[in-house]
């Protein structure tokens, strides 16, 4: 199972980031968390950040996971569902995380605790087909 982690900093103007350091956060997050990489991104809903997130969905195989650090879960899902669709990513499988209004440690904990969930549900799959 892999876990990639993309990160969204609203261009930086959004005063709900203001705690946050966006250089050092995607090294933290792969000291302490069990990811395949961390990217961040000016602004995932964007051109570019849709592409990035096009690729990174398109490529990823039956084993991934995309954890998505930004804005509202509600607000991500309404911005990526057409993505989703159109590279057959499982919608289940993206993660939407809301990452405002906290520093480093903040997104941290709200990462750790999303990625300590999916493990949960792939220890729960894994024993259920085991059975």
């Amino acid at each position: 199972m892999k876990i990639k982690v993309l990160l969204c900093n609203c261009k930086g103007l959004c005063p709900s980031f203001k705690n946050a350091d966006m250089n050092t956060l995607p090294f933290q997050v792969e000291s302490e968390l069990d990811v395949q990489y961390t990217v961040v991104h000016p602004q995932f809903c964007g051109q570019g950040g849709n592409a990035v997130l096009y690729d990174v969905l398109s490529k990823a195989d039956s084993d991934t996971y995309v954890l998505s650090g930004a804005c509202a879960p509600e607000a991500q899902e309404k911005l990526f569902k057409k993505l989703l669709r159109l590279t057959g990513f499982p919608p289940d499988r993206f993660i939407a995380v809301d990452i405002r209004g906290t520093d480093n440690d903040g997104i941290l904990m709200r990462l750790k605790g999303k990625v300590e969930e999916i493990l949960r549900n792939e220890e729960a799959r894994a024993t259920v087909a085991t059975q």
